[in-house]
């Protein structure tokens, strides 16, 4: 991978969204450029039944262009196709500062595990995926090698994943 990708992983529940809004809040407010990718474990729908581009989609089409002044967006249909892997999709980003990848628990690029209390965790993931550089908690967590921060330390967080991936700032 050519970009600057830093994940932000955990169970459901885990904060995984929270925090990765926050971080791009943060670091766009920083001045850099921040794409995001999101991985859904289920069926999903961007398009509204009724609409134009739904009707378009349901005739049959691969893909589907919508376009405004304000924005546009492209829908793929995978017709079965496999899902396609993580370099595919950042291939069709533009170019930016930073892609912050949510989910994708499995890919090998730099991670931050997000954990909460409440959540009903599994295994902690840093214990199997040496991708996991950092922590992020809600609560103490005691015995790890990697850094831990407090999941609301989002200014410390950016400072991190700046430093992990090389953006330096002006």
């Amino acid at each position: 991978m050519t970009q600057r990708v830093f994940g932000i992983t955990g169970w459901k529940n885990s904060g995984k969204t929270t925090l990765t809004e926050r971080l791009v809040a943060t670091l766009t407010a920083r001045g850099w450029r921040v794409s995001t990718v999101k991985h859904a474990h289920h069926a999903f729908d961007i398009d509204q039944a009724g609409t134009d581009s739904f009707r378009h989609r349901q005739a049959g089409a691969g893909e589907v262009a919508i376009v405004s002044g304000k924005r546009w967006a492209l829908m793929h249909e995978l017709h079965g196709e496999e899902e396609p892997k993580l370099e595919a999709i950042l291939a069709r980003l533009s170019p930016c500062d930073l892609v912050l990848v949510e989910g994708y628990k499995r890919e090998n690029h730099l991670k931050i595990e997000a954990r909460r209390r409440e959540a009903k965790n599994g295994t902690p993931l840093s214990a199997s995926d040496p991708h996991i550089v950092a922590i992020a908690a809600d609560h103490p967590i005691e015995s790890e090698t990697i850094p831990v921060f407090d999941i609301d330390d989002v200014p410390a967080i950016a400072d991190f994943i700046e430093r992990a991936v090389g953006l330096r700032r002006s």
